[in-house]
C-alpha cells in the first residue's frame, strides 16, 4: 500500500478518536558528546524534517496526551516536560498535504501546542513508526529543513530554554548522573549559543552551592583526569525557586 492511500485509511480513523483541530509538536533536547542535539522525524515520501508530534485523543487530557506520544517516540514517559507556546497561524500545515482531498484529517487547520521535553540521550530508543521514514538526532548547529512551521516552533522553544536556564531544572534533566565541571559548561553554552569565559562559569556555578564534588574523576583521557561532580538537588530546586542570579 503507497503511503497516500495509508494516510487516506488512517484519516478516517483520526476524525473518530482525536479532538478536530487540536495538534502536539514536541522540541525534544537531548546533550551528547558535549554538544546539544533535538530529536528530528522525516515523514514519508516527504524530503524536509519534522519535529515529533501527533494528536489528543477525546479521552484524554491535554497534558497526557504529550506524555504518550512522547513515550511513543523516545520509548520513555520518565522525562521533564514543559509546554512553552501555542502556535495557529492559517495555512501552518495545510500546504503539506496540498495533493490529497480537503477532507482528509491531515490537511485540516491545526492549533498546535508546543511541549520541550528534556531527555538523557542514553535514556533514549529511538522509535520509527508507520508514519515515519527516519527518527533521527541532530546537532542544533547543523540542522536540515524543517517542514510547515517546525522551524519556528524549534526556535521558540530553544530561546523559551535560553530565558528558562536559571530557574527550570534543566541542566539536571540534560546531563548524567556524575559529569565534569566542561560538560555543565558546554551544556551552557549550547544552550546559550556563545562561549563563556571559563574562570567566571566556574566561580558562579560554585558559589550557587548546588553541586556536590564527588571523591573520583573522570578516566580514559590523554590529560590530568577531571573532577566528577553531582547536583545537589535539594539545593538545587531552593536555587531554582528564587531564580540563578546573574546573566551568562
Amino acid at each position: 500500500m503507497d503511503f497516500k492511500k495509508f494516510l487516506e485509511i488512517e484519516s478516517k480513523e483520526a476524525w473518530k478518536k482525536y479532538i478536530p483541530t487540536l495538534s502536539i509538536d514536541s522540541v525534544i533536547f537531548s546533550f551528547h558528546q558535549n554538544s546539544l542535539h533535538v530529536l528530528l522525524l522525516k515523514m514519508k515520501d516527504m524530503e524536509s524534517w519534522g519535529l515529533p508530534g501527533g494528536y489528543v485523543k477525546k479521552t484524554e487530557n491535554v497534558d497526557e496526551a504529550a506524555v504518550r506520544i512522547l513515550k511513543d517516540r523516545t520509548g520513555t514517559e520518565n522525562i521533564y516536560l514543559h509546554q512553552f507556546h501555542t502556535f495557529g497561524n492559517r495555512n501552518r500545515s495545510e500546504d503539506a498535504f496540498a495533493d490529497y482531498d480537503d477532507d482528509i484529517w491531515y490537511k485540516q487547520r491545526f492549533i498546535s501546542i508546543g511541549y520541550y521535553a528534556l531527555a538523557e540521550y542514553s535514556q533514549v530508543n529511538l522509535v520509527i513508526d508507520e508514519f515515519s521514514s527516519a527518527v533521527e538526532w541532530h546537532l542544533i548547529d547543523n540542522l536540515p529543513e524543517f517542514m510547515m512551521d517546525h522551524r519556528s516552533i524549534y526556535d521558540k522553544a530553544l530561546l523559551t530554554l535560553r530565558e528558562q536556564l536559571n530557574n527550570h531544572p534543566i541542566g539536571y534533566n540534560l546531563l548524567p548522573e556524575k559529569f565534569t565541571m566542561p560538560e555543565l559548561q558546554k551544556l551552557y553554552e549550547g544552550i546559550l549559543g556563545k562561549k563563556l569565559n571559563r574562570g567566571n562559569f566556574y566561580r558562579k556555578i560554585l558559589r550557587y552551592d548546588i553541586l556536590t564534588k564527588l571523591d573520583e574523576s573522570r578516566r580514559g583521557g590523554a590529560h590530568k583526569a577531571p573532577d566528577l561532580y553531582s547536583f545537589d538537588l535539594e539545593k538545587y530546586n531552593s536555587a531554582l525557586k528564587e531564580g540563578l542570579k546573574g546573566g551568562w
